[in-house]
């Protein structure tokens, strides 16, 4: 039932959007329009209560209940845990927007500020690490905690589903369940179709900057299914050969992209910038989380940080899944800090050197930055490795990262989604994955023709709305079962304890022994 219903509605869209793409982009545009309108502090409010909720479990008295039992050890050593987070936190979005966010706010800033100052390109900076830092990994780890938890202490399928058991009883096997599984495909397969398609545009801003390949919709298109047809072969080559290997090499290309620009571009600027960044994003963080317009009317909140916390809505059944199949054996206390600080932490990095660079280039260098976001934000980051030595070079291992990243994130999603449209089986058959991998190229193919970038924004935000709502409801079953799990732990000590001070009592009233007799 959850793979039909998943199916005939994406299929739906799909076929809308080739059928009539102009009014699909006039109904999503209509639709955006009042769900921002109503529903924006919704989106602003449950972000940051995924992050209070976070810091709650890390601290409070869950902190110390293990994923899988109290002898539970963990599958993978602490470095390895944190490089597969880091994996899971690098996407073709850093890519896309580590450049072209923080000019783009250089140029139209928030709070009413003066374009192209300095007051400009430190709140543009704040902003970047705001929409990247926290919030996104703490609504993230409340997913893959509770997905944990119920896999490894209640040995329940990965469904999103079985994580509501504690709050609608056996209703969360029945057709509320079943919905429940049919909200998180749809928000994952539009999460990752939004994904895609900022990556074919990412692909086609280079081709045409270093090849003059056309900056167009039919070259998009053209890339979507090319990109589509390797990342289904990738995926249906299984984990070992396709999945891991093509994670290995993405880690080694954005890393030699960073370190690249990092040497190359103004080192002390980029530490100076990311250091007073980092704290003005402490120091602000309340504000920001719950900043809307309603005296102003401006849209800026609307085109940025609902369209962010949307899209990490919309991911987090993915990356959740993928989080707690890794997480085994882990404290509650050691699996929020990893998941909120080690991914944070190389965002901010990423963001802190191409940002900076960014910046710096546009206000101290005269690089034409800001004219190539104001052109096409996808151009941005083109446009400044071309200020640096063998541009050439680095623009194709820009190219070649963005496109591995685009088959990776592609590669995995359709493995999660063929688990969870089967009943959360580790191994879906092939054929799942196809079908899946087959429509999220045609949804990412739909959006950029019916809307391009504003589009792909504005489905993000329209389809993670219902499922806003299931992970706040998580958020309250998580509680009551960990509330549960917390009091049987803590019966089982005590009872523990009582009867060490039996035996330890017995032992003491016991008579001594005598002497030995000959």
């Amino acid at each position: 039932m959850v793979l039909k219903l998943a199916l005939a509605l994406v299929s739906l869209f799909v076929l809308w959007g080739a059928l009539a793409p102009d009014q699909l982009g006039a109904t999503m545009q209509w639709l955006l329009t009042g769900v921002i309108a109503r529903f924006g502090w919704f989106y602003l409010l449950t972000m940051f209560g995924f992050l209070v909720f976070a810091l709650y479990l890390a601290f409070g008295r869950f902190g110390s209940i293990r994923l899988g039992g109290e002898d539970a050890e963990p599958q993978f050593h602490r470095l390895s845990w944190f490089s597969m987070l880091f994996a899971a936190g690098m996407g073709i979005g850093l890519v896309f927007w580590g450049v072209a966010e923080p000019v783009s706010h250089l140029i139209k800033p928030p709070q009413g500020l003066e374009p192209l100052t300095p007051q400009a390109a430190g709140t543009g900076l704040r902003y970047a690490l705001f929409h990247w830092g926290l919030h996104p990994w703490a609504a993230y780890s409340v997913v893959a905690l509770a997905l944990a938890f119920f896999q490894f202490n209640r040995d329940r399928p990965m469904l999103i589903s079985t994580t509501f058991e504690p709050l609608i009883g056996a209703r969360a096997n029945g057709p509320l369940g079943k919905w429940i599984d049919v909200l998180a495909l749809i928000a994952t397969a539009f999460g990752v179709a939004t994904s895609l398609g900022l990556g074919a545009l990412q692909i086609n801003a280079g081709l045409y900057r270093v090849f003059g390949v056309p900056n167009d919709i039919a070259v998009e298109l053209i890339i979507i299914a090319v990109a589509g047809a390797l990342y289904i072969l990738s995926s249906l080559s299984g984990l070992t050969r396709g999945i891991q290997w093509l994670s290995n090499l993405n880690m080694v290309l954005a890393v030699l992209l960073l370190l690249t620009v990092f040497v190359l571009g103004p080192t002390s600027f980029i530490l100076d910038a990311l250091t007073t960044t980092i704290g003005a994003y402490l120091d602000n963080l309340i504000g920001m989380s719950m900043r809307m317009t309603p005296f102003s009317q401006g849209t800026w909140v609307a085109d940025w940080t609902l369209f962010y916390w949307a899209w990490w809505i919309a991911w987090a059944p993915f990356v959740g899944t993928f989080i707690a199949r890794i997480s085994k054996g882990r404290t509650i206390r050691e699996f929020i800090v990893g998941v909120l600080l080690a991914p944070t932490l190389i965002s901010f990095l990423w963001f802190g050197v191409f940002g900076g660079a960014g910046l710096y280039a546009s206000m101290f260098q005269n690089v034409p930055v800001v004219q190539a976001v104001q052109q096409d934000p996808s151009l941005a980051l083109f446009a400044l490795l071309d200020a640096y030595p063998a541009a050439t070079l680095t623009s194709i291992l820009a190219i070649v990262l963005v496109t591995v990243f685009f088959v990776t994130s592609a590669d995995s999603a359709t493995f999660v989604l063929g688990m969870m449209s089967d009943h959360g089986n580790p191994r879906p058959p092939a054929r799942l994955k196809l079908i899946w991998g087959v429509l999220i190229a045609l949804i990412a193919g739909v959006l950029l023709v019916s809307g391009g970038l504003k589009g792909l924004q504005s489905m993000s935000i329209l389809a993670a709305l219902p499922f806003a709502v299931v992970m706040a409801a998580m958020c309250v079953s998580l509680f009551r079962a960990l509330d549960e799990e917390s009091t049987r732990l803590e019966r089982r000590h005590r009872a523990r304890d009582r009867l060490l001070e039996r035996l330890l009592r017995d032992r003491e009233t016991q008579p001594p022994a005598g002497p030995p007799q000959d």
